[in-house]
């Protein structure tokens, strides 16, 4: 799963990293909890690589109201094609989650260890994504994302059973416009070799810890 990650990379380098054409204004946060708005990179109908913030936990275009956003946080890559919630964003809807990392907790006993994963060199990822637009009684429009999540890599084993999607440069167009058929492929692992991983201090488990210090690695006994 991914329930937190952190972007420190500010709106102007996101837009020389991912080529956008336009992008919201945002500051740096270093522990993203679901249930906020996050930066999500789509193709517009003109064709445009666009960057707005949406609601962290999808709201089904067919929902009867936006609570079971709670519930939706993430997608398994496994099921995008059959599970009634994902197909259709599946089909129409992907996007791009740009992330400096994210955090997971390995259990040990009783202990839960926060580790923080980046990319080993130091640019931000781009998570695989759904979105959806969901309207209101009141004709109010509230778009969601959920992150794309498949089996861990050899790096991530150890940690978590669990870890984003991954969509490396030469595929960022093709996931967000191409047929749903041909993006299968890409629902895996991202290669062990160009991630990394440090234990961080628990403070991270705290929604309302928000600085830069969550993400620096610590000394385990």
């Amino acid at each position: 799963m991914c329930g937190r990650f952190v972007i420190k990379a500010s709106p102007s380098e996101l837009i020389a990293r991912f080529g956008l054409d336009e992008c919201a204004d945002f500051g740096p946060r270093f522990n993203i909890p679901p249930g906020t708005d996050v930066p999500v990179i789509r193709q517009s109908p003109e064709g445009k690589r666009v960057l707005h913030l949406l609601r962290w936990g999808l709201v089904p275009h067919w929902a009867k109201d936006p609570t079971i956003g709670a519930r939706l946080n993430n997608a398994r890559g496994e099921s995008l094609a059959e599970k009634p919630s994902f197909r259709d964003a599946f089909k129409r809807r992907r996007c791009l989650v740009p992330a400096s990392g994210f955090y997971e907790w390995k259990t040990d006993g009783r202990v839960k260890q926060p580790f923080y994963i980046s990319l080993k060199s130091g640019e931000p990822m781009a998570m695989a994504g759904l979105w959806e637009s969901w309207t209101a009684p009141d004709g109010n429009i509230l778009r969601t994302v959920c992150i794309v999540t498949t089996g861990p890599n050899a790096l991530m084993q150890p940690i978590h059973e669990r870890m984003p999607v991954i969509i490396g440069a030469e595929h960022w167009q093709g996931w967000l416009a191409e047929p749903a058929e041909d993006m299968q492929a890409l629902l895996a692992p991202y290669a062990t070799d160009a991630m990394q991983a440090w234990p961080v201090s628990r403070r991270v488990s705290r929604a309302t810890e928000d600085d830069a210090g969550l993400s620096e690695p610590i000394v385990t006994a």
